[in-house]
């Protein structure tokens, strides 16, 4: 393990990423490791990161000689995207990423594979928009009426709810067949999965709660 922390991490990919979100993920994670070109935007925004992990085919030659040796971490392994480099080696009670949803569509699509894959590790992706994360077993969300909920399956997956517009239960999901997009909160949403393949997605100024909801969950998958 690269990183290893009892407090929250901010990782920063090397996708497109707004001031204002390095700034809120900021004042929940303060704590901020790059995935390769994340460095750079790191960098630009003031941050020097505690590490540095990746393949290193996209940090600038600048940004790698302003940091130090120590921190950097290059990985040949070209089987895995960064992203997942980086869940492999950090360690944290939550992730939130930042870079990672924006620029490329298979980017985005890797992402989501990523977070699927890595179960065991509580990741938030933070979008322009949206926010993104695996669903744990059991999650309370305090959500305001009409808040969009949307359920992605990355596999075949079925649940429980309370308090969404249209519930869940009885619904085989499956990524080739029944999806839940746009979904609506009637209020606080009690959400249950069978499996750890639901994405759940919502928007971005609900990170604050998502955060809250995630630190207070007690359920979680463990790593396959």
């Amino acid at each position: 393990m690269i990183v290893r922390e009892s407090e929250a991490i901010t990782l920063i990919g090397g996708a497109r990423v707004a001031p204002g979100d390095i700034e809120a993920a900021l004042g929940l994670a303060p704590l901020v490791v790059a995935a390769d070109g994340g460095a750079d935007t790191a960098l630009a925004a003031g941050i020097t990161p505690r590490a540095v992990i990746g393949d290193f085919d996209s940090i600038s030659a600048a940004a790698r000689a302003r940091l130090p040796e120590a921190i950097l971490h290059p990985m040949d392994d070209q089987d895995s995207t960064d992203f997942e480099k980086c869940l492999a080696h950090v360690e944290a009670p939550l992730i939130l990423g930042l870079g990672f949803t924006g620029d490329r569509l298979d980017h985005q699509m890797a992402a989501c594979n990523a977070l699927v894959r890595h179960a065991a590790r509580r990741c938030v992706l933070l979008g322009a928009h949206d926010l993104m994360f695996l669903c744990p077993p059991v999650l309370e969300l305090a959500l305001e009426p009409g808040c969009r909920v949307s359920l992605f399956p990355m596999g075949a997956v079925e649940g429980a709810s309370d308090g969404l517009e249209w519930p869940i239960g009885g619904i085989n999901f499956a990524p080739d067949g029944r999806v839940g997009t746009s979904n609506r909160a009637l209020g606080a949403v009690s959400l249950s999965v069978t499996t750890p393949k639901m994405l759940v997605t919502l928007p971005a100024h609900t990170l604050r709660t998502v955060v809250r909801a995630l630190g207070s969950c007690t359920a979680s998958w463990t790593a396959s």
